[in-house]
């Protein structure tokens, strides 16, 4: 005998197939006695729908399409694991594809998927054109977009409110007695770079500290290496014992300077990074940073999507703003 189909159930029920069908997908009230029959039936019968089928029909997958640049950087795999562990949560598995930065792959990579019937996109990117979200729109795919450095009208997203994250940091360096305090940051033109200037400011300016900014064109530990003459050259001419740099890799690139020349981190200069990359706790001395929760954003994106899949969603005017952590190590006194 073959694969038992839904007329085989409903035969050994003795109701109609549609019978079993609002039973299956809990659809229309069906009778307790009808109920159990279909339900004794299936069991008798080791009936196992066609979920493919079933999914072309009610026009449900359970299939979450997910994009990010590159699986290889550190931030996105957490991201990409809370994703996947709550959506399972919620019985949704994700489909993923890499964009690597490149906006053709970007635009295959939604074909690609709309072709696979998801229900939904989160998409994970660094830079996102207009054409390309006006291509996400036409999907008519409900979606969630994960910027950190853009920020697009009428589209809510998960966030860091950078600038409030870098005053906390800022703060906690003068909070431990630092007067002089020199910033280190990426130079281009960003919601991003533009945040963390802000909160430096802002924390300097609430408590009458003397501005002492200073920008380059790369995030690397070697952009962090290089610029350490200069860095150091400021610090001495003002008085700086503290410094604070755009992210981790530059953090460690600048202490690797300090090394290099004498300079003692922290007895003589303290020196804390931002995003508590997975080098910061190995690293000696241990990197004083921010911790980003990347799981969390994750988390709260796919809850947020399934929401808006499932048209739950309520009429929201602000972003879901994740509040971060100053991890406090031996870089810093």
């Amino acid at each position: 005998m073959g694969q038992p189909t839904i007329k085989d159930v409903a035969k050994l029920a003795g109701v109609s197939i549609s019978t079993v069908s609002r039973v299956m997908n809990n659809s229309k009230p069906v009778s307790p006695e009808a109920r159990q029959k279909v339900l004794d039936a299936i069991a008798k019968l080791d009936f196992k729908p066609n979920e493919l089928a079933r999914s072309l029909v009610m026009r449900r997958s359970n299939l979450v399409g997910v994009i990010v640049e590159d699986i290889g950087i550190e931030y996105m795999a957490q991201l990409i694991r809370g994703i996947e562990e709550i959506g399972r949560v919620y019985n949704y598995d994700i489909l993923l594809q890499s964009s690597y930065g490149n906006e053709e792959a970007l635009n295959n990579s939604i074909d690609f998927l709309s072709t696979k019937q998801v229900e939904g996109l989160i998409i994970i990117t660094e830079n996102l054109t207009n054409e390309t979200l006006i291509k996400l729109r036409e999907t008519r795919v409900p979606f969630i977009l994960l910027d950190k450095y853009h920020a697009y009208k009428n589209l809510n997203t998960v966030k860091i409110d950078y600038s409030k994250e870098q005053y906390k940091l800022i703060k906690y360096l003068y909070d431990l007695g630092h007067e002089n305090v020199l910033y280190i940051g990426n130079s281009e033109d960003n919601v991003l770079n533009n945040a963390k200037f802000a909160g430096y400011n802002q924390a300097a300016d609430e408590l009458n500290k003397e501005n002492f900014v200073l920008k380059i064109d790369g995030l690397s530990s070697n952009d962090g290496y290089n610029i350490g003459k200069e860095a150091i050259k400021i610090c001495k001419e003002n008085n700086i014992t503290a410094v604070t740099l755009m992210n981790d890799e530059m953090a460690i690139g600048f202490i690797d300077y300090c090394a290099d020349n004498g300079i003692k981190v922290p007895d003589d200069l303290s020196v804390v990074g931002f995003g508590d990359s997975s080098i910061a706790n190995i690293y000696r001395p241990n990197l004083t940073t921010v911790s980003i929760p990347y799981y969390d954003i994750g988390a709260i994106a796919i809850r947020a999507l399934i929401k808006r899949i499932k048209h739950e969603e309520e009429i929201l005017l602000d972003d879901w703003v994740i509040e971060c952590t100053v991890v406090a190590r031996e870089s810093s006194k």
